[in-house]
């Protein structure tokens, strides 16, 4: 029985499958989708404004020192996810047609994800500050630094950076968390208390994301654009890639001695991209007949590397508390 226990999906999962089909059956169009939109971010402000409340001082500037973790992410976002995606465009076109393959190596480009790498690093409860420090980071670098991979890896042209997304990350993450941190002195011990209302903001904002982008590709027919068996196959593409950069990044993180928290942190925050920023650079990338087929592998991606998440993140989450460390018995004189 307990194996059976084991093979039972996790609720959570289920919840995430559950929105990809109700998206596909049930899309949200026109002016409902804008309306979607605008909550799908002020419930992502709640989540950085509850986090900032409930992180002390000392957590944050911790999270800021820690510049081997950031080092860590960042090379796992634009130096082992291009390698990789450069690795994969050798397969053959019969396997995966050429506008496919580029929009894996776009992918691979990519910056992580900021709401979902943090909402599963606070899940898995591993060092969310480290997590919002490292995945902003991306987020902000990834503006300068992905065109110009793409541009690099891709010979595209018209590569550039867009000032509304610099302002999305301030106005919608990092505004939000230093304003929950002014007001910790006032909710941060209330906010303790009742911890299950930040975890059901975790993943409340995590189901609105992935019912927003499956609703925002089935409107746009994406799924008429390509057969069956090539999204069969993309889909295992996308498998393979996520799970080779997750087994870098744990057991790299262990290697390099980092602490469980802070794996946790480097796990999620560098094996992540985000679909946010991906779906906009597409558009400055790309002409606009191929944009579709070349956000598809990021689509994709964007939905199994939510639901392989949920799974990890409950792995991580059911582990034992690690014990506090021992105080220093006082000398006593006689």
């Amino acid at each position: 029985m307990t194996w059976l226990k084991r093979l039972k999906p996790d609720n959570y999962v289920l919840a995430i499958i559950g929105m990809v089909v109700l998206a596909s059956i049930l899309p949200i169009r026109g002016q409902a989708a804008h309306a979607f939109d605008l909550l799908t971010k002020g419930v992502i402000a709640l989540l950085f404004f509850l986090h900032g409340a409930r992180l002390s001082r000392e957590a944050v500037v911790r999270g800021l020192v820690n510049w081997r973790l950031h080092l860590v992410v960042l090379a796992s976002t634009f130096i082992l996810f291009p390698i990789l995606g450069l690795a994969l465009q050798r397969l053959p076109t019969t396997i995966l047609p050429t506008t496919l393959t580029a929009g894996v190596l776009f992918l691979c480009c990519l910056p992580s994800t900021v709401q979902s790498s943090i909402a599963f690093t606070a899940v898995a409860r591993g060092d969310v500050a480290a997590a919002v420090c490292a995945a902003s980071a991306s987020n902000l670098f990834g503006i300068f630094i992905t065109p110009v991979v793409a541009g690099l890896t891709l010979q595209a042209h018209g590569a550039g950076f867009s000032l509304p997304a610099v302002e999305a990350v301030v106005v919608q993450l990092l505004i939000p968390f230093v304003a929950g941190q002014l007001m910790r002195p006032l909710i941060g011990e209330f906010l303790t208390r009742h911890a299950k209302m930040t975890t059901l903001v975790d993943r409340g904002s995590i189901l609105f994301v992935v019912y927003g982008a499956f609703s925002e590709a089935v409107t746009h027919g994406i799924w008429s654009q390509v057969s069956a068996l090539q999204i069969v196959i993309l889909a295992i593409v996308c498998m393979v890639l996520l799970a080779v950069v997750l087994a870098v990044t744990a057991y790299g993180a262990r290697a390099m001695g980092f602490s469980k928290p802070e794996e946790i942190a480097i796990v999620f925050c560098g094996s992540k991209k985000s679909l946010a920023s991906g779906v906009p650079m597409a558009g400055i990338l790309f002409p606009p007949a191929s944009v579709g087929l070349i956000v598809l592998p990021l689509m994709l991606f964007h939905q199994i590397q939510l639901m392989a998440c949920a799974v990890i993140a409950q792995r991580y989450a059911a582990r034992p508390e690690e014990p506090a460390p021992l105080e220093e018995p006082a000398l006593v004189h006689p």
